[in-house]
């Protein structure tokens, strides 16, 4: 092993997806000196094992939908999807797993790239270890942030690893379709893969542990995303777990807890994710090896004046644009320390991280798509809000009925009946993802009910079922 003398820069930041690129972004144009520190490639698990490859294999599901609907096309489009076609684009949107793009953009903004294994060793201190051995030891003048993601969470089974079995990694970079898929969870990643691969040839059996899908979201959501799998031919089976898993002859053989037998050709675990910072050498600041990073609104660790645990490390909320957003907040709050300023910690201020609390968006790419923000019903109500759902269907909106025949789906949006404004909104159906962003901004800016009047949706869109749920809280 070889050792490099120190080499000192502003702020060391520790892992090059989206979360680190942004971090850096910030503090270079706040003319910082920065270094990064990756040990697969830049650009991370969102751009080449989650969410760019996983929408690129969607997307044609999806749309084949759609078009399904609509008179004039649908016998067009009845035969399976062109499935090498659907991975080569997928490859295509991955840069083939190839990170020279991100690399020139961190090089861009005057960033300096460290490739290897990037550990604290000490305050203010990270030492990269390359594949050759060398050491190369950074420090930190102001900040270091540790922005390292998660990794796929795995039951404990026995004789699991012999099996090999596929994670949301394998899932998203497979070259061929499984001919049998069992996928094993009830969240975001079970739900999408189960969509893809089934459209995409595979015949997928479910098996949710709970009682429905996407317990995180309103219970219609998982209700009716669970209606429009096994439409699609996917055995859905809840209040489902596992005994055992094997692999005979290069059959996956899973046991359930009720003794039912179920043979496939792969088997994918979306059952989770935890902290990827058992390597990251936490122990040598007093923290522990493997944990979620407790942080304040600014992103730095608790106990710490130097230190920020910034993305899905911190636990708040586990999705690729809310780490960015929260890099964009470190990156400020660390500029303006480092610039000797004292912060204002006042929520929705320039280096508060207040979003992670109350307005999280999100969309789930089923079909029909899967779309909320805020705080559920039963969540507003655990906090102690007075709160009040109004419900509506699509079919209520002209727009609908013209997106395609039969589109099937609802909304609800949550009202606090003390300050008048939204606590959360939620819509499943065939292209809602794109209305979240007006549910995220009436939630973010605390509009006033009575202003959502003057936010006039023009006709005919999906944006009318604003109309349809103001209307109705307006009746009853």
């Amino acid at each position: 092993m070889t050792e490099t003398e120190s080499i000192a820069y502003d702020v060391v930041v520790i892992g090059g997806g989206p979360v680190g690129e942004n971090v850096a972004d910030r503090t270079r144009a706040a003319g910082l000196t920065t270094a990064v520190v990756e040990s697969e490639l830049v650009g991370g698990e969102c751009s080449y094992w989650a969410c760019m490859p996983s929408k690129a294999l969607l997307r044609p599901v999806i749309a084949q939908s759609d078009a399904r609907r609509l008179p004039g096309l649908s016998q067009d489009v009845r035969g399976p999807l062109d499935t090498p076609a659907v991975l080569a684009r997928r490859d295509y949107f991955t840069s083939n797993w190839q990170d020279e793009g991100q690399v020139r953009w961190l090089d861009g903004i005057g960033a300096d790239l460290y490739r290897g294994q990037g550990r604290l060793a000490g305050p203010r201190t990270v030492t990269v270890t390359g594949s050759d051995g060398t050491v190369t030891t950074l420090t930190a003048r102001h900040a270091v942030a540790v922005s390292t993601g998660t990794r796929a969470q795995l039951p404990d089974l026995p004789g699991l690893a012999e099996v090999k079995p596929w994670t949301s990694r394998e899932a998203t970079s497979a070259k061929a379709a499984p001919g049998r898929l069992i996928v094993v969870g009830g969240g975001v990643v079970a739900t999408e893969m189960a969509t893809a691969w089934q459209a995409l040839g595979s015949r997928v059996t479910l098996l949710v542990r709970g009682k429905g899908l996407l317990n995180r979201m309103e219970p219609f959501a998982g209700e009716l995303v669970a209606e429009a799998l096994a439409d699609a031919g996917v055995d859905v089976r809840t209040g489902t777990s596992l005994e055992s898993v094997t692999r005979e002859n290069g059959t996956v053989v899973a046991v359930t807890a009720t003794g039912d037998r179920i043979e496939a050709d792969e088997i994918l675990f979306a059952t989770g994710r935890v902290p990827h910072t058992d390597d990251v050498g936490l122990e040598t600041v007093g923290l522990e090896p493997g944990s979620w990073l407790d942080v304040d609104d600014s992103l730095r660790v608790t106990g710490t004046d130097w230190l920020y645990g910034v993305g899905d490390v911190n636990h708040r909320a586990l999705l690729t644009h809310q780490g960015k957003y929260q890099a964009r907040v470190a990156g400020a709050a660390i500029a303006a320390r480092a610039a000797g300023s004292t912060l204002r910690d006042e929520p929705w201020g320039a280096y508060a991280a207040t979003a992670d609390h109350d307005a999280v968006p999100q969309v789930v790419f089923t079909e029909p798509e899967a779309a909320a923000v805020g705080l559920s019903l039963a969540e507003a109500e655990q906090a102690g809000h007075r709160v009040r759902a109004v419900d509506v269907e699509f079919s209520s909106v002209a727009g609908a009925g013209l997106y395609g025949d039969g589109y099937k789906g609802r909304a609800r949006m949550v009202v606090d009946l003390d300050e008048e404004i939204l606590r959360g909104v939620t819509f499943v159906g065939p292209g809602v993802g794109e209305l979240v962003h007006s549910a995220t901004i009436a939630v973010v800016g605390r509009v006033p009910v009575g202003r959502l009047w003057h936010a006039v949706p023009s006709y005919p869109t999906l944006s009318e079922v604003w109309l349809r749920l103001l209307e109705a809280y307006r009746d009853n």
